[in-house]
Parts: C-alpha cells; sequence; structure tokens
C-alpha cells in the first residue's frame, strides 16, 4: 500500500483533539450611553447660546462633522475635545455633567458619595467624578479623576478658561505644561493656569492613578 503510514490490525486511532482558537484580547466594551448624555448636553447648551455648528467649529478647529457626531453620540470625544468645547460655549466641563438626585438637606452645599455625577471617557483611560453639587453655577468645582493605566489626555496639548489645582492621592501622574514634564506621585501636588498648553497620563502598566482636581473657571457652569 503506498502513501501514507499503515495501522496495525486492532489498533485503535487516536482522537484527534481539535486546536483551541487563539484567545483574542477583550475590547473595552462600548458605552454609548454615555456618549449619547454627553453629546445632548452639549447640543443643549449650544442651543441655548443660540451657536450654530459652524460657529463652534469655527471657533475649536474641529470639523463641523465630528461635532455633529458628538452630539449626536456616534464619537466618544477625549478630554481635550470636551476642554474645548466647553471654553467655546462659555461653560466649565462641570456642565457637561449629569444631574444627580439631590438630597433636600443639602440645599447644595454637600454632594453625598452616591450622589456624585461622572463622566467617563472610556476612549482615553479617563474617568471624573464631580465632588461639588451638580448643576450649582460656582465657578470653582472639586474632581476626583481616575486614569487607567496606560489612560492619557493624547498627544496634543490643550487649554481653556480658568485655573487649576490638584494632589495625587494614590498612583503615578506624567503633567507637561508648556515644555517642562514632571512626574508626580502620591502625595505631590500642582498648580498652573489653565491657558498654559498642558497635558497629562498615567505612565503605569498595572496601576491606577487617582487625583484630586480642582477647577476654577472665569464663566460659571
Amino acid at each position: 500500500m503506498s502513501g501514507g503510514k499503515r495501522m496495525r490490525k486492532g489498533a485503535a486511532a487516536k482522537p484527534v483533539t481539535p486546536r483551541r482558537a487563539a484567545k483574542r484580547p477583550v475590547k473595552k466594551p462600548a458605552e454609548p450611553a454615555m456618549d449619547l448624555a454627553v453629546g445632548r448636553r452639549i447640543r443643549d447648551l449650544r442651543r441655548t447660546k443660540q451657536m450654530s455648528l459652524e460657529v463652534v467649529a469655527a471657533r475649536t478647529d474641529l470639523s463641523i462633522g465630528f461635532i455633529s457626531q458628538i452630539e449626536r453620540g456616534l464619537s466618544s470625544p477625549s478630554l481635550r475635545v470636551l476642554a474645548t468645547l466647553a471654553d467655546v460655549l462659555g461653560v466649565g466641563i462641570a456642565a457637561l455633567f449629569g444631574a444627580t438626585p439631590r438630597d433636600d438637606n443639602t440645599n447644595g452645599v454637600v454632594t453625598r458619595e452616591v450622589q456624585r455625577a461622572e463622566l467617563k471617557l472610556w476612549r482615553t483611560g479617563i474617568s471624573k467624578q464631580l465632588l461639588s453639587p451638580a448643576g450649582s453655577e460656582s465657578r470653582l468645582n472639586l474632581f476626583l479623576v481616575h486614569l487607567e493605566p496606560g489612560g492619557n489626555t493624547g498627544d496634543e496639548f490643550y487649554t481653556h478658561d480658568g485655573e487649576e489645582a490638584g494632589l495625587v492621592l494614590s498612583g503615578e501622574m506624567t503633567l507637561t505644561v508648556d515644555t517642562e514634564t514632571w512626574t508626580l506621585k502620591q502625595g505631590d501636588s500642582f498648580r498652573f493656569a489653565s491657558r498654559r498648553p498642558h497635558r497629562f497620563s498615567n505612565p503605569a502598566r498595572d496601576a491606577n492613578a487617582v487625583v484630586l482636581w480642582v477647577n476654577c473657571v472665569t464663566a460659571a457652569g
């Protein structure tokens, strides 16, 4: 018998074990509900200010199509883009957070932990919890910023109205202002004018960073 191997009579063939498919990296789930909620707030603010898409696009250097996609929840903006849009709309970024049920006894002074409004920038690994009472017309807002490993604001610098400061509560953060870069660790703090070009990131591969962040804007929002 030509070709192939002979099998001895009575010998049972070994069962063939199918190969397991290689595991694919798990993708982060999309969060269209969050994107849609943020987009609607941007659209409502733009309409309240009676600003057209063309005007906002011209003032932000973003395309009309991109802004339209953000407003419809079809695109997840970065923190840089959100800060730029909020600046042009004359509000602080806190205005983009959703309202949360308020305890009648807090009178706009206290925010309970369960009442914190949150803004998740899931594509860039950043989330911001608003510690100040949501919806209050204040120029000063307090945030708890969580940075996932590798989380960042992007390669491009951004600027906006106001001043900001913060304290690293855990982990490590890289902060660049103008042309100078610092690595901040737990216990380190910072302050700078928000009109200075800046960006930040979490350089760690396996540890989150948590930063207590304060923003003070000229325009109440």
